[in-house]
């Protein structure tokens, strides 16, 4: 990091929000809508495919799983409908310690995004079930940047809609190496894995990640806020 920080970039689930399982536990019930169950010729192959993907556009993995665009969008629709019964039945929290960092960073005066890979219905559902719209400057899904990770998309749009500088002033902070590979691509000023979420501390450390944090509140005392 050369810099100050202006602009933080923080994943949801996994990162900021702790969903218990749900992110999977939706993936799961889609595929089986395809006969996708434990046990059946391609699950396993599917299963990596979602753990590999992890923190990545939802739909671009249901196209990469099923190969037919029909399917995909078939089983996007349903992981999202999965996903919005959880939130809606409260399974979901913020990691400990993420509501008090997003308030930290505010009077930091660091503007906030958090990105997803989920649908933006989704995204605000979540977001308005945690109570955290006045904690955030931005919220972005791939459909509102372009390309969902690894591409570097929604880092360099969210350090635009917020008056960002330099990349060296984005942070960039996930549980995934997609959301890694993210960051390294935007050439943000500081990029972060956690280790709250689908990955481990290795499969961060191969994606390049230059820092690794147990949790997304341990992120606060290497920010250099502006000013």
């Amino acid at each position: 990091m050369t810099g100050p920080i202006t602009v933080a970039c923080l994943d949801m689930a996994g990162t900021t929000v702790a969903d218990e399982g749900s992110v999977m536990a939706a993936f799961t019930a889609a595929m089986e809508r395809f006969d996708l169950r434990p046990g059946a010729p391609g699950f396993e192959q599917a299963s990596r495919i979602v753990h590999e993907t992890m923190g990545q556009s939802k739909i671009e993995v249901f196209r990469r799983i099923l190969d037919n665009e029909g399917d995909a969008q078939e089983a996007n629709s349903l992981f999202e409908l999965n996903y919005a019964a959880s939130v809606k039945a409260g399974a979901l929290a913020p990691i400990p310690g993420a509501t008090e960092l997003l308030a930290a960073l505010r009077a930091a005066r660091i503007k906030v995004c958090l990105a997803t890979g989920f649908a933006p219905a989704t995204r605000d559902a979540l977001l308005d079930a945690l109570g955290w719209r006045p904690l955030i400057d931005l919220a972005l899904s791939p459909a509102d940047a372009g390309r969902g990770r690894p591409w570097p998309d929604l880092p360099l749009t969210a350090l635009l809609r917020l008056g960002g500088g330099a990349v060296s002033e984005l942070a960039v902070a996930g549980d995934t190496a997609s959301d890694v590979e993210s960051g390294l691509r935007a050439a943000a000023g500081l990029v972060a894995g956690v280790l709250t979420g689908s990955a481990s501390r290795a499969e961060l450390q191969a994606a390049g990640a230059p820092v690794i944090l147990d949790s997304i509140s341990d992120i606060l005392p290497i920010l250099r806020p502006p000013g």
